[in-house]
C-alpha cells in the first residue's frame, strides 16, 4: 500500500478530541487519516471507555492485558493526553489548548460540557475560528434532546430494525440489527464532512461554527430509498430478508458449495444471467422481462433461479456470471474478505508497531485515496496518556506538579 505523499490535505489541523466510544472517534480517526494532528483528551486512569470493551484484548510486552481491540478500530493517528476536565485546572488546560486548535469534538449530553466552560459559547470566544462539532443521540433541540443516544436504540427507534432481518411468519423472524454500530459509523462520517465544511468557510470567513449531529437525524437520513418508498406509495416497508424491495434478483443464491450474491440491476443483466446460468428462455419470459415485474413476481423467479444455481460451484458460478458481465460476489466471512486477492492488493490491513504491546496492532485501512496514495496515519492507536508530557510540556506546564494531584 503506497502512502499519500506529505503534504496531507490536512496537514497544520488540530483537533481537540473530547469523545469517547465510536461515533466522534471515527469522525477524528478520518481527520487523523487525512492529516490532521488529533489530541484525544482521556480520563486519567481509565481513559476512552473502548479501552475496557473485550475481549479480545491486546497484550503487552509485560505480558499483561493491553487494550481492547474495540479501541483500535477508531483511534488510529491520535496522540493521547490525560486530563481530568471536571477539576478547574483541567478544564482551564483544555482551554488553552483550544486556542491553538481548529476544531472540537465532542459526544457529551446536551449541556453537559457548561459546568465545565468547555460548552461552544465559552470556546468560541477564545477562539472564533473554533469549529466545534456536538454528536448527541437525538441534537442540541426538542423534545428528546436531553435523552442519552446509544447505536442499537437508534437503529430500533429510527426505522433501520424494522426494515432489517427474516419476514415475519419465516423461521427467526424479528426485527434485527446489523453487525456492526452502523448509526455510529455513519454519524462519524456526516460528522467529518461537517467539519470539513465548516473548515473551509472559516479558513474564508474567520468565523467557526457550532455543528449539531444527532444520531437519530442520521438514521432517519439512512433510510434513503426505504424513506422515499413510504413517502410516493403510503406504503410501510417491511422486513425481506435478503431480499430487495426495488430490484429483483437481487440477493444471495444457492450453490453446490455455499452462496453467492447476484445483484441485477437492469433487465440486459437478467438475460444475460439466464443465459449464464444455460436457461436464456427465463430471460424472455414474460412474467420476468422487466425489472418491475420480477418484483412482482419474485417469489416465482427466486425458486427458479436457484435451481439452476444449485447446479454450480461458487468459483464456478462467478466465473460464468462475470463472463457475463452479471455482477455478484462470495458471501465471506470476515478473514476471507482479509484474504481476497483485491483486499491483499490494496492493502486493505495496516499493521503498527506500537512499544507497550508484544504484537503489532492491525487496524482496516481508511478507503480514501487521493492521486493514488492510501490516506492511513503511520501511527497506531495510542496507549493511554502518551502523549500528556509533550503536548503539556509545550504549553510551559509542570506536568509533574500536575500528575501529584491528579489533574493530569
Amino acid at each position: 500500500m503506497t502512502e499519500i505523499a506529505p503534504p496531507r490535505p490536512l496537514d497544520g489541523v488540530r483537533v481537540l478530541d473530547l469523545s469517547r466510544v465510536l461515533a466522534g472517534p471515527w469522525a477524528t480517526q478520518t481527520l487523523a487519516d487525512l492529516g490532521a494532528e488529533v489530541i484525544k483528551i482521556e480520563r486519567p486512569g481509565a481513559g476512552d471507555d473502548t479501552r475496557l470493551w473485550g475481549p479480545p484484548f491486546a497484550t503487552t510486552t509485560a505480558g499483561e492485558r493491553g487494550d481492547a481491540a474495540y479501541f483500535f478500530a477508531a483511534n488510529r493517528g491520535k496522540r493521547s493526553v490525560t486530563i481530568d476536565m471536571a477539576d478547574p485546572q483541567g478544564a482551564e488546560i483544555i482551554r488553552r489548548l483550544t486556542a491553538d486548535s481548529h476544531v472540537v469534538v465532542e459526544n457529551f449530553k446536551v449541556g453537559g460540557l457548561k459546568k465545565y466552560g468547555l460548552d461552544p459559547a465559552t470556546l468560541s470566544a477564545i477562539n472564533p475560528a473554533l469549529v466545534y462539532c456536538s454528536i448527541t443521540g437525538f441534537g442540541q433541540d426538542g423534545p428528546d434532546a436531553p435523552r442519552a443516544g446509544y447505536d442499537y436504540m437508534i437503529q430500533a427507534m429510527g426505522g433501520l430494525m424494522s426494515i432489517t432481518g427474516q419476514p415475519d411468519g419465516s423461521p427467526g423472524a424479528e426485527p434485527m440489527k446489523v453487525g456492526v454500530a452502523v448509526v455510529d459509523l455513519f454519524t462519524g462520517l456526516y460528522a467529518s464532512n461537517a467539519i470539513l465544511a465548516a473548515l473551509l468557510r472559516a479558513r474564508e470567513t474567520g468565523l467557526g461554527a457550532h455543528l449539531d449531529i444527532a444520531l437519530f437525524d442520521v438514521q432517519a437520513a439512512m433510510l434513503a430509498n426505504q424513506a422515499t418508498n413510504f413517502f410516493v406509495s403510503g406504503k410501510v416497508p417491511t422486513r425481506m430478508g435478503n431480499a430487495h424491495p426495488n430490484l429483483s434478483p437481487y440477493q444471495p443464491f444457492p450453490c453446490s458449495d455455499g452462496m453467492v450474491v447476484i445483484a441485477v440491476g437492469n433487465d440486459g443483466q437478467y438475460r444475460a444471467l439466464c443465459g449464464a446460468l444455460g436457461d436464456a428462455a427465463l430471460g424472455t419470459d414474460a412474467r420476468f422481462d422487466a425489472n418491475a415485474r420480477r418484483v412482482e413476481n419474485r417469489n416465482i423467479l427466486s425458486p427458479l433461479l436457484a435451481t439452476l444455481t444449485r447446479r454450480f460451484a461458487m468459483a464456478d458460478l462467478m466465473r460464468a456470471l462475470e463472463a457475463a458481465g452479471v455482477p455478484c460476489g462470495p458471501v465471506n466471512t470476515v478473514d476471507q474478505v482479509f484474504g481476497e486477492r483485491q483486499a491483499l492488493h490494496r492493502g486493505l490491513t495496516v499493521e503498527q508497531t506500537r512499544a507497550d504491546l508484544e504484537s503489532p496492532v492491525r487496524t482496516v485501512a481508511s478507503p480514501i485515496r487521493i492521486d493514488g496514495g492510501a490516506c492511513v496515519h503511520p501511527t497506531p492507536p495510542p496507549a493511554l496518556g502518551q502523549d500528556t508530557d509533550a503536548v503539556l510540556g509545550a504549553l510551559g506546564l509542570d506536568v509533574a506538579a500536575l500528575r501529584a494531584q491528579g489533574v493530569v
